[in-house]
């Protein structure tokens, strides 16, 4: 059945701010279409420069970029594309992507990158209105790159409407970011242990909950019942909702849920995909991580306040008996 958090409530307190209240951010999708005032807006604006999948980033947060330094860098790089992504709503600032590439490409991407980092390295450090601006960045500008022709016809297509959409130059439609749906899922037994596995491609020792894409046809709910059974080999009942989050690697929602099964000793990992299954008491993830035997995902992830929320539920058990280890898969 499904549920509003269930009886996770020191989950939900873990769960970023993003997904419990008011963006930070205004899209001001109203604004769209007016493209004087967008040009207006560039000229104030705070402008994320992105470059293959890399957005503007220093050591203390984003860097951004100004109207002037724009026009200034178009000397090395392609004009590129402009892609609103609305105005703060303390203040009124507003902010742009600016998706380009160089002129002539270094060889060495030290100096292509200079200045740069992918968002999963740098996601964790950002404060909440930097991170939802990246997110949202990142998640558009990895649409536009790779819907350059209409999906009709085969003709060229070119942003409009402040990056929101790509209309055809031959027969005029427009095209729309896609966002695919992913469940993400704590699969829990009745002793209160979590089931976590681990995927070939990942770095030994790292191990995260169970995750897919929702099929055509599929509700959220068979979705998490089919994955899990197909990864872990253990049916689920109990399904509930725990919150969601934008993962722009390249274009998901993930939806996050929590699962009971009755047959904990039925898990096994698929062989494929899946190359080990763990069952983890709270005892048993504290000693792990501290010995190293575990890495955790990070701490921008979702899979990560999810096992952090169970762990800290229960008295005794802090979020710093978790710190350090994490891992992406690169």
């Amino acid at each position: 059945m499904l549920g509003a958090w269930g009886d996770a409530s020191s989950l939900s307190d873990l769960m970023s701010a993003r997904n419990q209240s008011l963006s930070p951010i205004d899209r001001a999708s109203h604004l769209r279409s007016d493209g004087d005032a967008l040009a207006l807006l560039w000229k104030s604006a705070a402008i994320l420069p992105i470059i293959d999948g890399h957005i503007g980033a220093g050591d203390s947060g984003l860097r951004f970029l100004d109207a002037d330094t724009v026009e200034f860098l178009a000397a090395s790089f392609e004009t590129g594309e402009r892609y609103f992504l609305g105005q703060a709503r303390d203040g009124g600032q507003a902010f742009f992507a600016w998706r380009t590439s160089w002129i002539n490409e270094p060889a060495d991407e030290a100096i292509k990158f200079d200045g740069f980092k992918t968002l999963r390295a740098v996601g964790s450090e950002l404060s909440e209105i930097e991170l939802t601006v990246a997110m949202h960045a990142v998640g558009l500008s990895n649409w536009h790159k790779s819907h350059p022709r209409c999906s009709r016809c085969g003709a060229e297509t070119v942003a409009d409407l402040g990056g929101s959409v790509r209309v055809c130059v031959e027969d005029s439609s427009q095209h729309h970011p896609r966002t695919d749906p992913a469940v993400i899922v704590l699969v829990k037994d009745a002793e209160d242990r979590i089931l976590l596995g681990h995927q070939a491609i990942w770095p030994e020792k790292r191990f995260s909950t169970f995750a897919g894409f929702v099929e055509p046809g599929e509700s959220f709910e068979e979705c998490v019942s089919r994955e899990v059974f197909e990864e872990a080999n253990v049916y689920c009942n109990d399904i509930n909702y725990l919150g969601s989050q934008a993962w722009p690697f390249p274009a998901s929602i993930m939806i996050a849920f929590e699962a009971i099964t009755d047959h904990p000793e039925a898990a096994k990992p698929d062989g494929a995909e899946i190359v080990e299954v763990r069952w983890f008491s709270r005892d048993e993830m504290k000693t792990a991580v501290a010995t190293g035997d575990l890495l955790l995902p990070p701490t921008i992830s979702v899979a990560r306040k999810m096992i952090t929320g169970w762990y800290t539920s229960k008295a005794g058990y802090t979020v710093k008996d978790l710190s350090g280890g994490e891992s992406w898969r690169n």
